[in-house]
């Protein structure tokens, strides 16, 4: 890749802030988002997609929207994810990219890319935060017998699905719920609140006093 074909230092366009999304597989918060940044009032533009997964199906979808997409298979890097976590770091800084969304990113960050981006990253987590954390949540808020179930947009910091809520959308358990039918149906609320908070978020950085 030459420098002079993607000279990605240049001047935000619109004074958009640059997004660089991670992602490992089909990618649809990822492509939820590149529709949002369509708009011409959205106050991102989407820099970069990265995935540590080079079959990802979102790169594909990335490309087909005229973004760069990148693939920096964690494999080869074996059991040094700080060197792997530092490729990453290296290629968003190279794009000017702003803020970095984890949109499936299927790999637990070290501290070394979550304290390098503090502040900036942000991740969707389908629970209502802080209740089920981790794996598993719809079949965890099934079988507690939960009323609502939803999704989160939250800070990353160093323990998992821990950080500052941005936002969160309820959708309602129904009597005859899998958890593959309550992720279907949480998953289209998380197509409309991560475009929303992520704009949300970018603007109040905007307006925030220095």
């Amino acid at each position: 890749m030459s420098g002079g074909e993607h000279d990605h230092r240049a001047a935000t366009k619109q004074g958009r802030t640059r997004v660089g999304i991670l992602i490992s597989g089909a990618g649809s918060n990822m492509a939820a988002i590149i529709e949002a940044a369509k708009a011409g009032d959205y106050p991102a533009e989407i820099a970069v997609v990265i995935s540590n997964n080079p079959e990802a199906p979102g790169l594909a979808l990335a490309r087909a929207a005229g973004i760069e997409a990148l693939a920096i298979d964690h494999r080869p890097f074996g059991k040094a994810r700080h060197e792997h976590e530092t490729a990453i770091d290296a290629a968003l800084r190279e794009r000017g990219v702003e803020a970095v969304v984890l949109a499936g990113y299927m790999r637990i960050l070290t501290g070394h890319l979550v304290r390098a981006w503090e502040g900036r990253m942000l991740n969707i987590h389908p629970s209502l935060l802080p209740k089920y954390p981790g794996l598993d949540t719809h079949a965890r808020a099934i079988a507690s017998g939960e009323a609502e179930a939803g999704c989160t947009v939250h800070l990353v910091t160093e323990g998992v699905d821990e950080g500052p809520v941005l936002g969160q959308a309820r959708v309602p358990v129904e009597a005859a719920d899998t958890p593959e039918a309550l992720a279907a149906r949480v998953r289209i609320a998380e197509h409309r609140l991560y475009p929303e908070t992520l704009a949300a978020f970018i603007r109040q950085r905007k307006t925030a006093p220095v």
